[in-house]
Order: structure tokens, then C-alpha cells, then sequence
């Protein structure tokens, strides 16, 4: 079918319409004239002045970076008007600020998965839209560190071969070397671990683990954070970008104005708590026992800063009570991708503090929270999106809200 491709959708996918049926053509772009079937594009007719050619082999197959074929100013103007289409479809509208580009020198943080079959060792990432997996060689869109990293994970993980089982391969790229975290395997077993020690010093690892469980650790592998040096547990979350962590961050401070005892919730291993510390004392919670207790070892070997608490708490389960949010000046949220509805809910019965900052991986779930405080009387004064998955359909949001 002969398709005039409109607009993009919330995904990124080309929409048209034809005697009022709408059809969606993966990869095609706004003007353009295409060939599609069964919802694939087949041939780009007449192309749009926005197509340039993608920089990596393996675009079109890789379920990664879909928009590599789209220019820089176009894709930053689509991906600023998803996230103000996001908020007007929940009835907000507040001054969404430019879009700030975050990928730096690329991910620090990867995911591969491993699949053994016919005795071959497949790693990569999965397919658009399918559960196959594509073999990889590299990534381009990955730190140098890590650009030739699945042929390193083929390496490690052919011991585990035997075990017959899919796995899945944390890499982080730290400043004293790869971390790695292997999960998919269950308990290593003795000769494994014997076998997979002989691999990291081979392969010169600052740390290796199986479910969290370190195996060898030849270096600590820290991350910087501000002025601190932070130890994640193994396996743990970390934003994907330096440069998108310390755009977030930035934005955070920013909005600090007169507060002089915040509330971190949702911290991690303490990205924001660490910045503010720097500044104004902070109470960090979060569900995630390890990250906190990485936290507090951080906080105990770094000098310079406000007096810091860091709690083990479930805020879906247990959020923090409006007796407990009146005692701070500022709030800061960084939920899981699901929200904070349980969180938003006590804020908004506390109708306290009078700033809240908000920081969103999803559009959706930002926009429900963002509704439930502006109906409690929060004015949601800004929003600044943040690409830090440059490529994908993927934005961070810095909100700030005011009473």
C-alpha cells in the first residue's frame, strides 16, 4: 500500500490515514510517500529533508535507537511535543522548557541477553517489536567502554553454557573498570565460581557477581557524585548516562530556592541526596535496602556535608504520612516508571510542602501524579524534559511544583 505519511505518533511510529482507516509504519517519517505492508515499511518513496542515513549496522533489526534515521532539530522538536501532548491529554499545561540532549558519550549501562543455541553463543538486544534476539558485535550508542562489550560477555558467560538457560548481563562502565552482573544462572556453583574468577582477572573486571552474589571484586567499582564516591551494590540502578545524571541533578539544584531540610524519595544509591548534602541536610527513603545501605556507607566516608538520614522504606506500602511531609521545605520524587501514586496521595492530603520536585521516566505516570497535586493545589510551574535515551521514544521530566 501507497501511504502519505502526516505526523508521528507517541512512539515514534509514522501514522497515515487512507478512506479513514489509520495505519502505523514503523521508521517512516512526517511528508514522506512509503511502501508498506502488514504495518512494515517496505520503501521509502519520496523521502522527507529530515532523513539521514542511521550510523549503526544493525538499525532496523536492533529493537534500540529506532530514530537514527531522523535529523537532530526535527527529533528534538517530536520528542519535546510528545511530553506537552502527554500533559494537555491530562489537562495540564504548563512552560515545557526546550529539550536538554543528555547522551554525552554515551550509556554507561547495559542489559544483554543471552541465549545458547546450536552451539553458538547469541548476545545482543531484542528485535523491534519481537522476542528474537539480535546478535551483536558492537554498540555505538554505548560509553567506548562498552562498545565492544558482547563479545566480552560471549567470554564470560560460556561456562555457564551448560546450564542450558537464558541469561541476562548487567555491564557498567565505572571508573575503576567493568562491573558486571549476571543474572538468569541461580546459584553459582562451585567450579563455576572457581572458572568465573579466573575469567575476570583474565578479562581484568573491577567486579563480577551472579544475582547480586560477588563472585571477585579485584577494585571497588565506584561512580563519582558530586563530591562523593559511590560504591553501587552489584547489579544496581544507576541512571544510563553520566551527562543525563548530572542534567537531572542540575535541575534538582536548581530548584532548591529557599529549602533547607528536603526529603529525597526514591533516592537509589543517592544521586540527588548527594548533591543537596552538599548544601542543605536530607532525609532519604527508599524500598531498595541495598541501595540505601550503599547510600549510607557513602555518606559515612564522605566529608562536607549537611547531615543526611538514610531509611529502608517501602513508599508504596508505607509511604511518608502528612505529619511526617510537613517537616520538610522541599520534597524530591524520583519513582519507578509506575509513579508514586500512594506517595502523591499522602502529599496531597499533607497540602505540604510548598515545592515539590518531580523527576519522571514516564510520561503517563507524571502526568496522573502531576494531576492528583495540581486538583490538591500545586501549581505545576515547569516541566524540562531530558534525552538521555537519545534515539528512542524514551524521555526523562523534571517537574516543579508550586503551592
Amino acid at each position: 500500500m501507497r501511504l502519505h505519511i502526516e505526523r508521528l505518533g507517541s512512539k515514534g511510529d509514522g501514522v497515515a490515514h487512507v478512506d479513514g482507516h489509520k495505519h502505523i509504519v514503523p521508521y517512516a517519517l512526517p511528508g514522506e510517500t512509503v511502501e508498506a505492508e502488514a504495518g512494515h515499511l517496505v520503501e521509502v518513496i519520496a523521502p522527507s529533508p529530515d532523513r539521514v542515513a542511521p550510523f549503526c549496522a544493525h538499525y532496523g533489526r536492533c529493537g534500540g535507537c529506532r530514530f537514527q534515521h531522523y535529523a537532530a532539530v526535527p527529533y528534538a522538536k517530536w520528542k519535546h511535543e510528545t511530553v506537552v501532548a502527554s500533559l494537555r491529554h491530562a489537562g495540564l499545561v504548563p512552560a515545557v522548557a526546550p529539550l536538554v540532549a543528555a547522551h554525552g558519550q554515551g550509556r554507561r549501562r547495559a542489559t544483554f541477553h543471552v541465549v545458547f543455541a546450536r552451539g553458538e553463543t547469541q548476545v545482543g538486544f531484542m528485535a523491534a517489536r519481537t522476542h528474537a534476539l539480535v546478535n551483536l558485535d558492537t554498540c555505538p550508542v554505548l560509553v567506548p567502554a562498552l562498545r565492544s562489550a558482547p563479545d566480552l560477555v560471549r567470554a564470560i558467560v560460556r561456562p555457564l553454557a551448560g546450564l542450558g538457560k537464558p541469561l541476562d548481563v548487567q555491564m557498567t562502565a565505572t571508573l575503576a573498570g567493568l562491573d558486571i552482573d549476571i543474572r538468569g544462572a541461580g546459584k553459582a556453583a562451585e567450579a563455576h565460581r572457581m572458572t568465573l574468577t579466573g575469567l575476570a582477572q583474565r578479562y581484568d573486571l573491577a567486579r563480577l557477581s551472579i544475582h547480586g552474589d560477588v563472585i571477585v571484586e579485584q577494585r571497588a567499582p565506584m561512580v563519582a557524585m558530586g563530591r562523593a564516591m559511590v560504591l553501587p551494590p552489584p547489579g544496581g540502578f544507576l541512571q544510563a548516562t553520566g551527562a543525563g545524571e548530572a542534567a537531572l541533578s542540575a535541575l534538582v539544584i536548581s530548584a532548591l530556592g529557599k529549602a533547607r531540610k528536603v526529603a529525597d524519595l526514591f533516592p537509589g544509591v543517592g544521586p540527588f541526596t548527594l548533591r543537596l548534602a552538599e548544601l542543605v541536610a536530607v532525609d532519604a527513603f527508599d524500598s531498595d535496602r541495598p541501595a540505601i545501605e550503599a547510600l549510607d556507607r557513602t555518606l559515612r566516608g564522605t566529608r562536607g556535608l549537611k547531615p543526611v538520614k538514610a531509611e529502608a522504606r517501602d513508599l508504596f506500602r508505607r509511604p511518608l504520612l502528612p505529619h511526617e511531609i510537613k517537616a520538610y521545605d522541599l520534597l524530591v520524587l524520583d519513582p519507578p516508571r509506575a509513579g508514586a501514586d500512594a506517595q502523591i496521595r499522602e502529599i496531597a492530603r499533607a497540602r505540604a510542602p510548598a515545592r515539590i520536585v518531580y523527576v519522571s521516566c514516564d510520561r503517563d505516570s507524571f502526568a496522573r501524579d502531576a494531576m492528583t497535586l495540581t486538583e490538591a493545589g500545586w501549581k505545576l510551574s515547569l516541566v524540562t524534559p531530558v534525552d538521555q535515551f537519545t534515539y528512542t521514544q524514551h524521555v526523562e521530566l523534571v517537574g516543579v511544583f508550586d503551592r
